[in-house]
Order: C-alpha cells, then structure tokens, then sequence
C-alpha cells in the first residue's frame, strides 16, 4: 500500500470518525498495519493516525477519564485492596477469607492497567486516557497516544501488551503466601491456584485470538518483517 492510497484511507477515516461512525470499514486499521512496516510512512502519518484513533475512541468508550484522574483512582483502589488483604491477617474463618478475597480481586482488576502503563510509559509511550470499553468487559483500561505508540520499536510494543496479561497472571500466585501467612482458611490459596490456572487457559484459548497476547503475537511479526 503506497503514500498516496493510505493519505486516501485516512482522509476516509477522518470523515466517518467526524460522523461519529466506525473507522474499520474505511480500511483504516489495514493502513496502520502499512505503515508500522515503513518508518518513512510512520514519520509521515503516525499524529494524523493518532487524531483519528483518539477521535474514533471517544465514540465507542462506555466511560472515559483523564489519565492522570484515572491513575488517581487506580492507585487509590489497589492501596485500598492491599489494606483489605492487610485486614484479613486480623480476622478469622469466612470474615478473612471474604476480606482477603476481595482485597486480591480489587487489586487484580486494577493492577492490569497499571501495569500497561508502567511498561509503556518506561518504553517511551503516552497515555491520554484511562477507559471502561463496555459492560461485558467492565476492567479498566488505559489509552495510548498512537503516535507515541507508532513510533516506539515494535517490539517494545509487543512488550507493553504482554505485560498487563502476565502481571495479572502472576497475581493469584504471588498472594498465595500472603494468604498463607495471614491464617485464612486453608481453601483460599487452592482457590488462588485455581484462579491463576483459569486466567492462564483463558488466555491460551481466548487472549491469544482477541485480546493482549493477541496483539503480542502481531506486533511482534512487525518487529520480524522490519529486521
């Protein structure tokens, strides 16, 4: 796909963004996969494609916040889960099992997102927005500025999807001592063992054709096919 062609594409998916329609049918995500595979073409195109994402984003989002609002939040929520699980060490049978319980599961959920950041923001990448996508998949997310995002390697792209998806892998297994340690009832570290080995079929058989491992697997072909 030429200059020209993908100018045409992106002039298509700047008036449906405008309209408040779908980008995809425009052909614009086949002209960002163009361009990932040609530096002069990110250098050409990467802030007219991060205007039309971030555009494009703003009318499909359930719910949108500021980034640094978001991380406000998202921090606050996992030291309150980590004071939760903090708790539980002073209680006992269901009361603590129920507390750490829910502790763990605030800090999963948040954790995520955090750690999309953490990485992405180390490897050079902007975040303008966190995000709620739908109520089907009600975890927050964080928006990249695409153009940061574009011009980063591909394989530090390929990273920062990946680390969300295994820190939140690691999770129920790293709280198993914590569990241990504060006198739980001995069927909350199964239960976290059971939880990490669902999250990882999850992701063997759902995040590796929709999801962040997917994406993974995508940037790093790029990264292959401009080596």
């Amino acid at each position: 796909m030429d200059g020209s062609r993908i100018g045409a594409i992106l002039g298509d998916a700047e008036r449906a963004a405008s309209a408040g329609q779908p980008v995809g049918p425009t052909g614009f995500w086949k002209a960002v996969a163009a361009v990932k595979r040609d530096p002069d073409l990110i250098d050409a195109h990467a802030d007219r494609i991060a205007r039309i994402d971030r555009a494009a984003f703003k009318t499909w989002a359930l719910l949108v916040v500021p980034i640094w609002l978001g991380n406000v939040l998202a921090i606050g929520a996992t030291l309150i889960g980590l004071a939760l699980v903090g708790w539980s060490y002073y209680l006992d049978g269901i009361g603590a099992a129920v507390v750490f319980l829910f502790g763990f599961g605030i800090v999963l959920v948040t954790t995520h997102g955090l750690a999309h950041l953490t990485v992405g923001t180390f490897m050079g990448m902007r975040f303008t927005h966190w995000f709620v996508g739908t109520l089907l998949q009600p975890q927050p997310g964080v928006k990249l500025d695409y153009a940061t995002y574009l011009r980063a390697p591909a394989s530090s792209r390929a990273w920062m999807h990946a680390s969300g998806a295994i820190f939140t892998k690691v999770m129920p297994f790293a709280f198993i001592g914590a569990a241990i340690a504060a006198g739980v009832p001995d069927w909350v570290p199964w239960a976290l063992v059971v939880i990490g080995l669902v999250m990882i079929g999850i992701d063997v058989f759902w995040s590796t054709k929709s999801s962040d491992w997917k994406k993974f697997r995508r940037e790093m072909r790029f990264d292959q096919s401009t080596s």
